[in-house]
């Protein structure tokens, strides 16, 4: 099992932002905000190529995940399976320990794992992001707003420990966001 955990940090490290864009002749790192996700992407590259990336890098979690549901691993190893997925993303060797914010690898990680806090994510996400124009923003509500689902509809103990610990991370993550939000309002 420490293998398929192995391979899931692995399938999360793959830069697909960096990719798409070399491959449109862009270093996406040195172009808008510098992330490498689906935001930055589609603000650079245009909409297409950062819906690609969306998919790709939500797909990268979907397939960790998968991946170690198709050994019937129990779930604690499937929640670490996914959680080093989006560690992956977050903190790429390929890109020297950087990388993207993990939000949309999280995504593919819950969709397979726990597909209700996905919608629950998602729903707020469109909600916030959609009233507040700060995909940011959107992004900690819905994880916060997944997590506290989690919490009271008595989620397993695993589901809820990667929920904590993908807001955390998220938190982390968008750190720079946060203190520019708090600096301009």
């Amino acid at each position: 099992m420490l293998l398929v955990v192995l391979a899931g940090f692995a399938l999360g490290s793959i830069p697909f932002g960096v990719i798409i864009g070399k491959i449109l002749g862009v270093d996406i790192r040195e172009k808008g905000s510098g992330n490498i996700g689906a935001t930055n992407a589609a603000r650079v590259l245009g909409v297409g190529p950062g819906l690609l990336v969306l998919a790709l890098d939500a797909g990268k979690g979907a397939a960790a995940a998968g991946i170690a549901t198709y050994f019937a691993a129990p779930l604690w190893w499937l929640v670490a399976t996914g959680f080093a997925a989006i560690l992956g993303h977050c903190f790429s060797p390929v890109l020297l320990g950087k990388g993207g914010k993990g939000v949309a690898t999280a995504l593919g990680v819950f969709v397979v794992l726990a597909p209700t806090l996905a919608l629950v994510a998602v729903s707020v996400f469109l909600l916030v992001a959609g009233r507040t124009r700060v995909p940011a923003l959107g992004s900690l509500g819905g994880i916060t707003s997944a997590t506290l689902y989690a919490f009271a509809t008595s989620a397993p103990t695993p589901i809820r420990m990667l929920a904590v610990a993908t807001t955390l991370l998220l938190v982390y993550t968008h750190r720079g966001n946060l203190a520019r939000l708090l600096t301009t309002s």
